[in-house]
């Protein structure tokens, strides 16, 4: 029983066809658990060049500002490829998580028992995951100085890994207080073997430790835990590290769902967050009404839980999202022999009438 603002970017491609879906639910569940969620649109990306000559007009940026919290669908797109780098849509999307100042980008690897055969893991090691990768957005190679490329009698380059205590420790606190409502268990990912900046990683993990003595901690190198992920996925629960490395392992770890169509994500920070689907904005089908709505969904249930703190109703969604999944229901990109094949908002629509079931039970 609350009011919520929520600043919806639809973009480009599949982007408004997908946000419209998860809207269905959204408004489905304020409708059962009595929420107002305030909803208003802005333009972002390709479609914000076209109408305004910028992928990230001003009243956009105003727009999330006020929010409670910004939902997205996706930008971009071949129709804008050749606008010079810093004009492309790309350029919205990565200048509004820095006026927001999302520092930590959280991206969840589930393997759902309906899909298994679609993971490329075998079924009885892929059983069973279900852990959230948690990585630091504003620091780290990324964004260190010096950087460049520069001649000396020949060419060499320079990339700064850097990191500050603050930048460092906040990102971790974040996701200590994640693992606390999670399974409890949190995995630190660095290289303090032969990097400074991991050293001192470590040490803040280990500083913040005593402040969440119910979470249990352990240490992997980069190396080992890409291979750990691969090896016995689901005895992870959420796994912190850096920005580059975090790049690295949250995609190896989305591949294990077997579908991108699948994973939400959110991107964190103290004042404001972010949700969108991991994938792209797929414009070869975009229109067709068949592309899958799943993960935006599910990034609306993240958005409940992690931005307004309504547990239950995030917890339905997902009950939701996997009772129709074993019920055989699938859009065409993760459809197999035997399932029904169904479109964006038909898929939706048969989401909500599950969260409708569950919640008369």
């Amino acid at each position: 029983m609350g009011v919520y603002k929520i600043a919806v970017l639809k973009g480009d491609g599949i982007g408004p066809e997908i946000v419209e879906a998860s809207l269905l639910v959204l408004k489905r569940v304020g409708e059962i658990f009595g929420h107002d969620f305030v909803l208003e649109e802005g333009l972002i990306g390709g479609k914000a060049i076209d109408e305004k000559c910028t992928p990230l007009p001003q009243e956009t940026l105003d727009l999330c500002l006020k929010a409670d919290a910004v939902l997205l669908g996706a930008v971009g797109g071949p129709k804008w490829d050749n606008l010079p780098t810093d004009k492309r849509p790309e350029k919205g999307l990565l200048g509004i998580r820095k006026a927001l100042d999302l520092y930590a980008n959280l991206r969840p690897a589930k393997v759902y028992t309906a899909l298994i055969d679609a993971s490329p893991l075998k079924k009885e090691i892929a059983q069973g995951t279900d852990f959230i990768v948690v990585r630091e957005l504003t620091g780290d190679l990324y964004y260190g100085e010096p950087r460049g490329i520069f001649r000396n009698g020949e060419r060499y380059a320079i990339n700064t890994m850097h990191y500050t205590e603050s930048q460092i420790r906040r990102v971790v606190r974040k996701a200590f207080e994640i693992a606390r409502v999670r399974r409890k268990k949190l995995t630190s990912v660095d290289k303090s073997n032969v990097l400074e900046v991991s050293a001192l990683w470590r040490e803040i993990v280990e500083e913040e430790k005593q402040n969440f003595p119910d979470v249990d901690v352990e240490h992997l190198y980069v190396d080992n835990c890409a291979m750990q992920i691969i090896k016995r996925p689901s005895t992870f629960d959420v796994i912190v590290t850096g920005n580059m490395f975090g790049d690295i392992l949250s995609d190896e770890a989305a591949v294990i769902s077997g579908s991108l169509g699948m994973l939400p994500s959110a991107s964190l920070g103290d004042k404001h967050a972010l949700y969108e689907p991991v994938h792209g904005s797929a414009p070869d089908i975009a229109g067709k009404g068949i592309a899958n709505p799943i993960a935006t969904i599910l990034s609306v249930a993240m958005m409940l839980k992690y931005s307004f703190g309504l547990e239950k109703e995030s917890s339905v969604i997902e009950q939701a999202v996997e009772r129709v999944l074993q019920m055989g229901y699938r859009t065409p990109d993760i459809s197999s022999e035997g399932t029904t094949v169904v479109g964006t908002t038909e898929m939706a629509q048969l989401i909500s009438k599950e969260v409708e079931k569950l919640c008369e039970g």
